[in-house]
């Protein structure tokens, strides 16, 4: 005959191994019903309008990823505030990797010119991938009498304010790679700032500015028409694009240490799942090695650039910090 207490252990020892099998089946049935990484269409925020650079190089990002992800990648172009409408709203996404963000060099530049961002730069978004960086080109018409840099190092020089610039507009990377150059050319330059890159160009064609630190997506077709004339690269090496590859760079022409890019880089929200980053960033650099991105980067003339979410992390705020002191020095505002 079992003794009572005999009994009630047997059925506690029952009642522990119940448990542990239900314990140890627990997250192997939860793993199994969380869906898989992406169940539905990632949303690219693209904060300018369409159309576009950026425009182009997220729509020919979202079609690769799309084709490794097996899941549609659309792009969502909110323009407006210097990028940060846009930039603003992911920020303020959920963190599960369907909303990401195709940041440009406004995304470094603006912590410096708007002291009061909707978000914090350095704490809002987990860096993805490194899309590509391009140069800016130092453009003048084709009748221009400046044919290189020193040229017109040496006008400035001589006519100090007289000689001008173009941007398409305040604290964009036109008008802050001319500041970088008036700064380590130590020449005076007058500054004169357009809404928006079309406008800008238009008054440079019709001799109403001097010249333009362009985007290379922007002045292309002038410059294989004939209609502008390209002195430098504003790149740390010469361009990769063909129709760029003969220019030399600012650099090389007379200013040592000059460097100005331009850059794509995708973000998530911060607190994003590191694995879906990781997943997030081995579909970028599938889709930046894809034919088809390539046609179009070398069209935009980018410089493809792959890498790890470190990578992006620190190029960014290696750019910060550049360019916090060329807006500091140049006393830059946005007001």
């Amino acid at each position: 005959m079992a003794f009572p207490h005999f009994r009630a252990a047997g059925r506690l020892a029952a009642l522990c191994t119940t448990f542990a099998i239900l314990g140890a089946s627990a997250p192997a049935t939860a793993l199994a019903a969380a869906p898989a990484f992406p169940d539905k269409p990632i949303r690219i925020v693209v904060p300018f309008s369409p159309g576009g650079g950026t425009d182009l190089i997220a729509r020919a990002m979202g079609v690769a990823m799309g084709q490794d992800l097996g899941q549609a990648v659309v792009v969502d172009n909110r323009p407006g505030g210097g990028t940060i409408i846009g930039t603003d709203n992911v920020a303020k996404s959920a963190p599960d990797g369907y909303t990401l963000v195709m940041a440009t060099f406004a995304h470094a530049v603006n912590p410096s010119l708007q002291p009061k961002l909707p978000y914090a730069t350095d704490r809002a978004f987990a860096p993805v991938m490194l899309v590509g960086r391009s140069p800016n080109v130092l453009v003048v018409r084709a009748d221009s009498p400046y044919k290189t840099v020193q040229d017109v190092i040496a006008a400035a020089k001589a006519k100090p304010g007289q000689v001008s610039f173009a941007s398409q507009g305040p604290g964009t990377s036109a008008h802050l790679a001319g500041e970088l150059f008036k700064s380590l050319a130590k020449v005076d330059l007058n500054h004169i700032p357009y809404k928006g890159a079309g406008p800008a160009i238009t008054d440079l064609l019709g001799g109403q500015v001097d010249l333009m630190f362009a985007t290379a997506s922007a002045v292309g077709n002038l410059l294989e028409s004939g209609k502008l004339r390209a002195l430098g690269v504003t790149s740390a090496q010469r361009s990769a694009s063909p129709d760029l590859a003969k220019v030399p760079t600012i650099a090389e022409s007379g200013v040592p240490g000059y460097v100005a890019e331009s850059w794509y880089g995708l973000f998530a929200p911060a607190g994003t799942p590191a694995p879906v980053i990781a997943r997030l960033n081995a579909a970028a650099r599938k889709a930046v090695g894809s034919d088809a991105f390539r046609k179009r980067a070398a069209a935009e003339g980018l410089i493809v650039s792959p890498g790890t979410p470190d990578d992006l992390a620190r190029y960014v705020h290696g750019e910060e910090v550049r360019w916090s002191k060329v807006v500091k020095d140049a006393k830059i505002t946005l007001n």
